[in-house]
């Protein structure tokens, strides 16, 4: 049975890359961009020229909204999500000191509040069907904290702690 993937993030670097991968695999993929529409068109025409199908979504990841319309499309179309791969994110260097309120509350709606946003739409579909897979990108700063990067090294520390602790909550024994 055909696999369906939601990558967030896909039109650049990590996400495109696993987009490309996934769908060469066989696996129906449905990328969201937000601001790199030129490269996600970019990158659904060079599959295509492989006879290779993907769809493409406009999403901020930062709005609870715009992240239920991404489900949304990809349920109505496809009937069921298997793999979602949350890797859509944003960095930013500055001193601890430099870093404004707009700074933060930015970095932690986009790299921190999206992967939870997006589990909480895919996940559902998951549970009722008894199968899925939640890849979530973090980064090594996420571990060891990055100077000059504490807000970007704080959203990569939630992920890792929400990976693990829904894992925990939602394995299948």
């Amino acid at each position: 049975m055909e696999k369906i993937a939601i990558i967030t993030g896909m039109s650049r670097g990590i996400g495109r890359e696993i987009a490309k991968t996934l769908a060469r695999q066989g696996i129906k993929v449905v990328g969201s961009y937000n601001k790199s529409e030129d490269k996600a068109k970019e990158m659904q025409e060079e599959l295509k020229k492989e006879n290779i199908e993907i769809d493409i979504f406009k999403a901020d990841v930062s709005s609870k909204e715009e992240i239920r319309a991404l489900v949304e499309f990809t349920l109505e179309k496809y009937g069921k999500i298997d793999i979602l791969v949350n890797n859509a994110g944003i960095s930013q260097e500055k001193l601890f000191t430099d870093i404004s309120d707009e700074d933060w509350e930015n970095m932690i709606k986009v790299n921190l509040s999206s992967v939870f946003y997006m589990i909480r739409e895919v996940l559902p579909n998951m549970i009722q069907r008894k199968e899925g897979s939640i890849i979530n990108i973090s980064s090594v700063w996420g571990i060891t904290g990055g100077s000059c990067e504490v807000h970007y090294s704080a959203t990569k520390a939630g992920i890792i702690g929400m990976t693990k602790a829904l894992a925990k909550e939602v394995r299948v024994i």
